[in-house]
């Protein structure tokens, strides 16, 4: 597999997406006052960036049960004009068209058979050091420069795993949508922004470098299985 761009020529050539299916009928409507609840509780996230222990049979279920929160959230989000407004907005850079129940629906898909080979339960590759209190203006070219780096090496040295497990479509999807994301965040170069754009390098060096420091096969694994981490931090600039 070649070297993953972000031109819509790319998008084509090296990740097939799948259109959901989606059921017409004016009977969807009386489902929209389940969008009440925050994404967040919907999914059962903590507020912070580590996950606990091993989910017991009952948090299993739930977890079943916010799969299927997060299809019918799909299924009134592409019914219901409007809803497709919501973007990201990190800082200045505001990225539109993204629907971040997709995201991580498409996640949940893998989580399990990745998580599962990820024997090295004592490192974290995306610690708080690198994602707590990111200011806003940090925050543009600190997604930018991880999801190039997942896309880049991570998303690209993982291709050949994913199809083994038959789990293509979840991944092609994920990467997709970071890829549409990453084409369209645009971190400014202003001189006055130097100091910003250092603080989030310096974040990102710190993930990078964990990265590196760890058997390629085994990093690969690990940076996949945090893609919740990466995903609870984007989901807090994602306006509803």
């Amino acid at each position: 597999m070649g070297s993953v761009g972000i031109s819509s020529s790319d998008r084509t050539s090296h990740f097939q997406i799948e259109a959901p299916s989606i059921t017409s009928g004016p009977e969807v409507f009386m489902f929209i006052p389940m969008l009440v609840p925050p994404l967040s509780a919907m999914l059962g996230l903590e507020d912070n960036f580590f996950r606990g222990p091993c989910p017991s049979s009952t948090q299993m279920s739930s977890a079943r049960q916010s799969l299927s929160c997060l299809s019918l959230i799909l299924l009134v989000w592409n019914q219901v004009p409007g809803l497709q407004g919501h973007e990201f907005r990190f800082g200045p850079c505001r990225v539109e068209g993204v629907v971040l129940p997709e995201l991580w629906e498409a996640f949940w898909a893998v989580k399990n058979t990745v998580q599962a080979q990820d024997d090295v339960t004592s490192v974290r590759l995306l610690k708080a050091q690198v994602l707590q209190n990111v200011s806003d203006a940090e925050s543009c070219y600190l997604v930018h420069s991880l999801l190039k780096f997942y896309l880049n090496t991570v998303f690209k040295n993982y291709h050949s795993k994913i199809a083994k497990v038959k789990i293509l479509k979840s991944f092609s999807s994920l990467a997709n949508n970071f890829i549409d994301i990453v084409s369209k965040l645009q971190p400014s170069k202003d001189k006055d922004m130097l100091s910003i754009s250092e603080s989030a390098h310096r974040r990102f060096m710190l993930f990078r470098r964990a990265f590196k420091q760890m058997d390629t096969e085994v990093a690969l694994v690990k940076a996949f299985g945090e893609v919740d981490i990466l995903l609870t931090w984007m989901q807090k600039f994602y306006q509803l």
